[in-house]
C-alpha cells in the first residue's frame, strides 16, 4: 500500500480501558489495561490481587507517562460500580 498522498492524517486520540480477572493457582488476579485504539497496543496495566478503584488509575498513569499524549486526547472507560468518578477525576489531575 503507497502511503504517500498529501490528504489529512488523522491524530491518534483516544485510549480506552477495561478490567478483567485471571484465575491463577494462587488465586484470582485482577488485570486493568489501557488499550490505545489507534493501533491497539497495550499502553498500560496494573495488576493486582483485588479489584481496587486504584487499579484503573495505576493503569492510566502508566499508560500516560509511558506515551505522554498529546493535549486533545479522548480516555473512555466504562462505568464501573467500583470506580467512583471523583476519585478518577482528582487521581487524573494530579498525573496531568
Amino acid at each position: 500500500m503507497d502511503s504517500r498522498y498529501n490528504l489529512p492524517i488523522a491524530p491518534n486520540l483516544v485510549w480506552t480501558s477495561d478490567i478483567t480477572y485471571l484465575r491463577t493457582d494462587e488465586g484470582w488476579l485482577y488485570l486493568a489495561i489501557v488499550l490505545d485504539l489507534f493501533n491497539r497496543e497495550m499502553v498500560g496495566w496494573s495488576l493486582k490481587p483485588r479489584m481496587t478503584a486504584d487499579i484503573v488509575t495505576d493503569a492510566l498513569t502508566m499508560a500516560w507517562f509511558r506515551k505522554k499524549p498529546a493535549a486533545g486526547l479522548m480516555y473512555h472507560s466504562d462505568r464501573v460500580a467500583n470506580m467512583p468518578a471523583k476519585h478518577f477525576r482528582e487521581s487524573s489531575r494530579n498525573t496531568a
